[in-house]
């Protein structure tokens, strides 16, 4: 299949056919209470470029067709299979049923280096609403808390950017 540019996945419309050519990886996007539309539209972008299996959004967030999202999102909203759920708590449980390990990106105590993730696939990555993080009942749920380090004067990356890394990172043990 063609590469296509931001301009021509703008305007793209793919048909089930065109879905069905793209090979998935077995990864997982779990969008927690994500408040940016930005964030979304790049988390798509991000789905897309790891070719993830599926992307959740999960509880109060927009969603698409949204020109908000799909402006950030470069159309990829379209090319990238995602559902919206009501709960994260909820999603995570049906995803642990299908054997998929969980991975929540998020800053807690039982945090592990990113440097040390070792995922087993299938998994789904969770990144959570900016403002007020992942709640207790998420985190207690997942297999495992990822964080990236700050060395800076930020107490936090940005959620599309620190999904993004971790992301790549267990992609490198495909």
């Amino acid at each position: 299949m063609n590469k296509l540019n931001a301009r021509q996945l703008r305007k793209s419309n793919p048909t089930n056919n065109d879905l069905k050519k793209i090979k998935r990886n077995p990864i997982y996007l779990v969008l927690d209470r994500i408040i940016d539309t930005y964030n979304i539209g790049s988390l798509f972008r991000l789905a897309d470029a790891i070719s993830a299996e599926k992307v959740y959004l999960c509880g109060d967030m927009e969603y698409p067709p949204s020109t908000r999202i799909h402006k950030a999102a470069v159309g990829t909203e379209t090319w990238t299979p995602w559902e919206k759920t009501d709960s994260t708590l909820e999603t995570i449980k049906e995803l642990k049923k299908k054997g998929i390990q969980i991975i929540a990106v998020e800053q807690d105590p039982r945090s592990i280096s990113y440097k040390d993730l070792k995922p087993n696939f299938p998994c789904a990555i969770i990144v959570g609403n900016e403002t007020g993080g992942m709640e207790k009942e998420v985190l207690d749920a997942v297999d495992i808390i990822v964080e990236l380090p700050m060395y800076g004067i930020n107490k936090s990356f940005n959620v599309w950017g620190s999904g993004a890394i971790i992301a790549y990172k267990a992609i490198e043990s495909l």
